[in-house]
């Protein structure tokens, strides 16, 4: 007893901080999803990335549908910004080195914020289902636009350089290797690279969530009048709401593009906003959990849906097809089971059996 008191007095300080109790479980989150990634094969590597990236964009949607109220359906066009732009930088300046890597990604970020605060003062205006018809808009127009001009590379795209594993710093091969056992390569590294980001990310969006801001965003989505009337501007509230939303979809769709090693437009369609979306309500609104949740069922479902069908005596091509249709229905038994999503459900759960033990202890 005593030393469990011991323990609660120590991590007291840690506990009572909101950024240094998510750094802490940041850090041990990344040195368990290191030692995962370095243990993994490279089919799996690949889906860890591609469930990193998707995790970002889905994040930073959850944080303007579910904590400001504001539904978009152009992440997907933001994700196309921000690897365009990431793409152009490595181009320009090689991509050899992991300092062009960040730099790529932060003009993306940058770009992308930019273009947020410039789609958001617009629709921070506009209400319900106004803002979702403006940003299906953009996510129509993106694409389009990129495929028409030819420093994008039309349709064809253009390809993206990315450092080899031997061009990479000794000291992180010999700090991979210390904690992994494993060499880096290609497939780890940017395994590597996309949860670092990710969990740098989620840091920073659940503090937001816990800060000033973040009240004030449940404020302008609960009652907006109300909120008004307490002093919030709503207009700003709701376009820092969309720029920092903008800001992750542009870091996503860098590291998505490192990824596929390609930017061509038809990645980035609108079924990639609606996608995005269906992960957020699929994981739980409002919550970074069902974000990530969300994003690995992205990332896994479609290739076990495939695998499903071809081993089922189904061509290729067929078992392709089966993806949407099995995604769809893991969607709408989710939707009938749990309306709150996997994470607000299990969270209403646990809510009412604790109410009930505190019941049966009070009679």
């Amino acid at each position: 007893m005593k030393l469990t008191e011991r323990l609660r007095s120590l991590t007291r300080p840690v506990r009572s901080v909101p950024l240094a109790r998510h750094l802490l479980v940041g850090l041990i989150a990344f040195l368990v999803v290191a030692a995962i990634i370095g243990s993994s094969s490279q089919y799996l590597q690949t889906r860890y990335a591609e469930m990193a990236f998707f995790a970002i964009a889905a994040g930073g949607l959850t944080v303007l549908t579910g904590l400001s109220g504001q539904l978009s359906l152009g992440h997907g066009a933001l994700m196309a910004v921000g690897a365009y732009a990431a793409t152009l930088v490595l181009e320009r300046t090689g991509g050899e080195t992991l300092a062009d890597v960040f730099v790529a990604l932060l003009v993306a970020i940058a770009v992308c914020a930019v273009v947020g605060v410039i789609v958001g003062v617009p629709a921070a205006r506009l209400h319900g289902p106004y803002i979702a018809g403006a940003t299906l808009t953009l996510a129509v127009a993106v694409p389009r636009l990129a495929n028409q001009w030819e420093f994008l590379g039309g349709e064809q795209g253009l390809q993206v350089p990315v450092p080899r594993a031997a061009e990479l710093p000794v000291w992180i091969q010999d700090l991979v290797w210390f904690f992994t056992a494993a060499e880096i390569d290609q497939y780890s590294f940017l395994a590597y690279l996309g949860w670092f980001l990710l969990i740098l990310a989620f840091v920073a969006l659940a503090n937001l969530s816990r800060s000033r801001i973040g009240r004030r965003w449940r404020a302008v989505r609960d009652d907006d009048v109300s909120a008004e009337l307490a002093g919030i501007h709503l207009g700003r509230a709701r376009v820092v709401a969309f720029t920092v939303s903008a800001m992750c979809a542009g870091l996503a769709g860098g590291l998505m593009a490192m990824n596929v090693r390609l930017t061509a437009p038809g990645a980035f369609t609108i079924t990639l906003s609606l996608t995005l979306l269906a992960a957020v309500v699929l994981g739980g609104l409002g919550s970074l959990t069902g974000a990530l949740i969300g994003a690995g069922v992205l990332a896994f479902l479609p290739h076990f849906a495939t695998d499903l069908g071809e081993s089922a005596g189904l061509s290729a091509t067929q078992a392709a097809e089966v993806t949407p249709v099995v995604y769809g229905l893991v969607l709408m038994l989710v939707i009938l089971l749990a309306p709150a999503g996997i994470v607000g459900s299990l969270r209403m759960f646990l809510a009412r059996s604790s109410l009930g033990q505190t019941k049966e202890k009070t009679t």
